[in-house]
């Protein structure tokens, strides 16, 4: 058995003295693991580098088996930021999400290129913390445990939508929402509409809402935890809208 795909680096791990188990989200086979034969070796261990994008050709003698990688470099990714500890957390949550979250050897192009998309953001500092909390949500609707951000789930509305119910996942608009607020999520609006620019409370806030939904119906439900990266961003992120609050207030 023998295929070639484009894959990203999800996780590596050894294997023995020389070798590494590679962790891919690849395009046409989903996320798939490989050895990868003299992986500790100081070149393709620079290869196999969390976030970085590879061409991949994986082969072996039966398609159940784990199988071997062989790959060329087609983008480096954390070298570019190494320095930066906030877009270096983010890239470690969004890998570690989806090496925990999705299954084996099941295309998911959508969250392939979601990831993407935030690749592209970390490379260029731009809204990367945005495109995240987006990756989240897309991973939530792959996993079949989508929110229903339509319409209210009380009055049918479509406009004003400001809280999600944590039973239903469906969002509840502000006059609907109001007797209850205490027991509802918060729905910032740039998860609504691509266009707005949100803070960084209010992504925040988001990462909140999908965090919970992908603890309850993803990992709780599997008896497993949200991985540690995520929850390092989140920390990172919270202590960065502090500071711009307080930078505001100083003002």
């Amino acid at each position: 058995m023998r295929w070639t795909d484009e894959g990203i680096v999800l996780a590596i791990r050894r294997h023995g003295e020389r070798a590494l188990i590679a962790d891919m989200l690849t395009v046409e086979h989903g996320r798939h693991a490989g050895l990868v034969r003299g992986g500790q070796g100081p070149r393709l261990r620079a290869l196999y580098q969390i976030g970085n994008q590879v061409a991949l050709t994986w082969s072996a003698r039966l398609i159940d088996h784990l199988g071997t990688f062989t790959g060329e470099l087609l983008a480096g990714h954390a070298a570019r930021f190494i320095d930066d500890r906030v877009r270096l957390g983010c890239l470690a949550a969004a890998t570690a999400m989806i090496a925990a979250s999705l299954p084996e050897r099941e295309p998911h192009p959508r969250v392939y290129d979601g990831m993407m998309a935030l690749l592209d953001a970390l490379d260029r500092d731009a809204d990367y913390a945005t495109r995240y909390a987006r990756l989240e949500l897309g991973l939530l609707a792959e996993l079949g445990y989508g929110l229903d951000l339509s319409c209210c789930a009380a009055t049918g509305k479509r406009d004003e939508l400001t809280h999600v119910s944590p039973r239903s996942g469906q969002a509840v608009s502000a006059s609907a929402a109001e007797p209850y607020r205490e027991r509802l999520l918060l729905l910032p609006q740039f998860l609504l509409d691509d266009a707005v620019v949100p803070t960084y409370a209010e992504i925040v806030d988001g990462l909140k809402l999908t965090g919970f939904f992908l603890d309850r119906r993803v990992f709780h439900a599997h008896s497993r935890k949200v991985p540690a990266a995520r929850t390092r961003f989140v920390d990172l992120l919270r202590r960065t809208a502090t500071l711009a609050a307080q930078r505001v207030e100083s003002a």
